[in-house]
């Protein structure tokens, strides 16, 4: 129930894989039989990758993650902007992944603007205070597609439209949504896209950056000019081979999963909503990923909660993986206006394609269990 930390690798993508470490070792700059033919392999994941978006071949370019995918777009914006000074401010909102946020305040130390957007109660952006926010220096506006804990899917076709009417571009960190809802980077107006295989069921250490023909920027790793100048350093080819297969099997599958996980969803929230007093849903319902649920509970600290739930073999989250070793309450939770003590009552439950009616049943009954049992031993407990 942690999916959206990480997948398990598809057999078959795993399958796809294993000939690249072995037999189909060459390396795609070779000019021998061996390398053309991790080349051929190279431009055809791309063009699997490139379908999933709607995008062209052309315009992948493959990283080692989300992580890298986001320092790529937001540095490689601002520095190539900077020698050309077309500006020096950057939107971006609250609530992103610490990738956007730890490369944003990077780049505040280099003299860059950054405005950091608030969101509604729900999470959402609000379009009329984003419009406000642009300057004429502005260079980028980077909002993430769905945000990691919560859930909430931003409105990006409107926010595209409005960048591209003011020449502006336009990032969005997709990682937790790219296979599980359609993405189109045409309709959207985007202009860069970061992914990672690790969050659709493919291999870790892999990702790519979508990047519209004709977007300027700066690499941020030199070396023998791959991938488009903009990424030096051999491909990992069998990881592009992953990440591939599993677009390929996420493009698929994605319409009929995305109804059952919706349908899984909102029977564990009826679950534990109805039997438990003083909880509630982080985050709209409305506009969610279908595997998302982030519950508030209070008189209870979530920390307690993972644990005992972890000790029943479920495993869930108070947040997202990349801050849970941290004590502070959420930057997510607490940009929705929640009083820090409500914050650390949080759970984050994402489903995935394992997950069944009987899993839902099973890990709603120990939520309710685990809830009660707390309370009743806590100093706050009702």
């Amino acid at each position: 129930m942690d999916h959206s930390a990480t997948t398990p690798l598809a057999s078959e993508v795993l399958q796809a894989m294993l000939p690249y470490f072995s037999d189909k070792f060459g390396n795609a700059s070779s000019l021998h039989r061996f390398g053309l033919e991790a080349k051929e392999a190279l431009e055809e994941s791309r063009g699997k990758v490139a379908a999933l978006l709607g995008a062209d071949p052309e315009e992948i370019i493959f990283t080692s993650g989300g992580t890298e995918s986001d320092n790529l777009a937001l540095k490689g914006i601002a520095y190539r902007s900077r020698e050309k000074g077309q500006g020096n401010h950057i939107i971006t909102t609250a609530i992103e992944h610490p990738a956007i946020l730890e490369t944003c305040r990077k780049l505040e130390n280099q003299g860059f603007s950054i405005t950091y957007l608030p969101v509604t109660r729900e999470g959402l952006v609000d379009l009329e205070v984003l419009e406000s926010a642009v300057r004429k220096e502005t260079i980028l506006i980077s909002v993430m597609h769905a945000n990691n804990e919560i859930g909430t899917i931003q409105p990006l076709e409107e926010i595209g439209k409005m960048a591209k009417e003011k020449d502006i571009y336009f990032h969005t960190d997709a990682v937790q949504t790219t296979g599980k809802i359609p993405i189109d980077v045409q309709k959207m107006e985007l202009d860069l896209l970061s992914i990672s295989a690790h969050k659709l069921y493919g291999p870790k250490g892999i990702g790519a950056l979508y990047v519209r023909k004709g977007t300027r920027l700066d690499s941020i790793i030199q070396g023998g000019g791959h991938e488009r100048n903009l990424r030096s350093g051999t491909e990992n080819i069998p990881g592009i081979i992953g990440l591939a297969k599993a677009a390929e099997l996420a493009q698929q599958d994605m319409m009929i999963e995305s109804k059952r996980l919706l349908r899984l969803r909102d029977r564990l929230a009826g679950l534990v909503l109805d039997q438990v007093k003083d909880s509630w849903i982080n985050g709209t319902m409305a506009e969610r990923l279908p595997s998302n649920l982030n519950f508030g509970f209070r008189y209870v600290e979530g920390e307690s909660l993972l644990m005992f739930l972890d000790s029943k073999g479920i495993a869930v989250s108070t947040g997202s993986a990349c801050s849970s070793h941290k004590l502070e309450p959420s930057h997510v939770l607490m940009a929705l206006g929640l009083p820090a003590e409500e914050c650390h009552g949080s759970l984050r439950i994402t489903m995935g394609r394992c997950n069944t009616e009987e899993d839902i049943d099973y890990v709603g009954s120990a939520i309710v269990e685990a809830v009660k049992r707390f309370r009743g031993i806590s100093a706050l407990g009702r």
